[in-house]
C-alpha cells in the first residue's frame, strides 16, 4: 500500500486506490496495522526462497538488452518503521500539501507485513533485472531503522536519471476486494511537484506492466477500482508527485483478503509478480 495515504481509518485496514486496458481480464487495497507485527512466517519472508521452476526470463540466455539502463526499485515501507512512529508521522512536502514521512504498512492476518513482502518482491525483480544487464538501484534495503520518507525516496530515482522507478506495494482493502492495480501519476503543477513530462511515459510504464503482471501472476486487476483495467491515477502521492523520471507503483494484491493472502505468501507467487514486473519494466524500455 502507498506510504503516502489518499485517507485513512481507524481500523487502518482500508485504502482506495483509471484509464484503460481493455485486453485484462477482472481482481489488489491498502492499510496500515495499528500495532507493531507479532511475527512473520518464515516461508513467506524469506528472499531466499526457491524461484518458480519454469519462471525463466523470456530473454535468451546471456543476452542483455538493458545493458544501460538505469532501474530504481523501491521497496514500500520499511521493516523498522514501526519502532519509529514518531519520526514517520512527521509531515513532509509532496507538492501539492504535505503528508507523513512514511508509513508501516499493512499485513495479512497472519502477521506477514507488507515491508517484507516489499522487500522480498524487489530482491527477486532486481535479480532479474540485473541479469538482463540493467543497472539496478533500491531506495532501501532494510538497512536503515526506518524510511526513507517519501521525498527522499522519489529524489533517489531523480537522481539517478532512472529510464524507469518502480514502488513495489501491496494493498490492505476489505475482504473480497482481490486482484492487483498499478497507480500512474496524474498531471500535477503544485509547489515542488510538475509530473507534466512524466504523465505520458509513466502510463506507458504501467500499462505494459499491468499487462504483464496478469499474464505471469495469472491473477486479475482489481475488481475494487480503476474498472477493471488493472490502472488507478492518483495525485496525492508524493513518490509520484515529485518524480521527474517515469515513476508507477505496483500493488500486487490486497493482503486482507484470505486469497490474495495466500498467494502473496507464496514464494513461488512472488516469483512470478516479479518476473510480471521485470517482463512489462523489459517492454517499457525496449519499446
Amino acid at each position: 500500500m502507498p506510504y503516502d495515504q489518499r485517507k485513512t481509518r481507524a481500523s487502518a485496514r482500508a485504502l482506495t486506490a483509471c484509464a484503460a486496458l481493455a485486453a485484462l481480464a477482472t481482481g489488489c487495497g491498502g492499510g496500515s496495522p495499528s500495532a507493531a507485527p507479532r511475527s512473520t512466517d518464515a516461508k513467506a519472508t524469506t528472499s531466499a526462497d526457491a524461484p518458480t521452476p519454469g519462471a525463466a526470463s523470456p530473454t535468451a540466455p546471456g543476452a542483455r538488452p538493458l545493458a544501460g539502463r538505469t532501474i530504481v526499485i523501491d521497496p514500500g515501507h520499511n521493516p523498522g518503521n514501526f519502532r519509529h512512529t514518531r519520526e514517520i508521522n512527521q509531515k513532509v512536502d509532496i507538492g501539492t500539501g504535505r503528508k507523513e514521512c512514511d508509513t508501516t504498512g499493512t499485513s495479512t492476518n497472519t502477521d506477514y507485513t507488507e515491508a517484507a513482502f516489499t522487500l522480498d518482491v524487489s530482491h527477486r525483480l532486481r535479480d532479474l533485472l540485473t541479469a538482463q544487464g540493467a543497472k539496478v538501484l533500491l531506495t532501501h534495503d532494510a538497512d536503515r531503522p526506518f524510511g526513507p520518507c517519501i521525498d527522499e525516496r522519489a529524489r533517489t530515482g531523480n537522481a539517478a536519471r532512472a529510464d524507469a522507478v518502480v514502488s513495489v506495494h501491496a494493498d490492505g482493502s476489505g475482504t473480497g476486494n482481490r486482484g492487483f492495480h498499478v497507480i500512474l501519476p496524474a498531471r500535477v503543477s503544485s509547489g515542488a511537484a510538475d509530473t507534466a513530462k512524466i504523465v505520458g511515459p509513466s502510463r506507458k510504464l504501467g500499462e505494459a506492466i499491468a499487462a504483464h503482471f496478469a499474464r505471469a501472476t495469472g491473477t486479475a486487476p482489481a475488481n475494487y477500482l480503476g474498472g477493471g483495467t488493472g490502472l488507478d491515477v492518483r495525485d496525492d502521492l508524493g513518490g509520484l508527485n515529485l518524480s521527474t523520471v517515469p515513476k508507477v507503483f505496483v500493488e500486487c494484491g490486497n493482503m486482507r483478503d484470505p486469497k490474495d493472502a495466500a498467494l502473496l505468501t507464496n514464494a513461488a507467487w512472488r516469483q512470478k509478480a516479479a518476473q510480471g514486473m521485470a517482463d512489462g519494466i523489459g517492454t517499457y524500455l525496449k519499446g
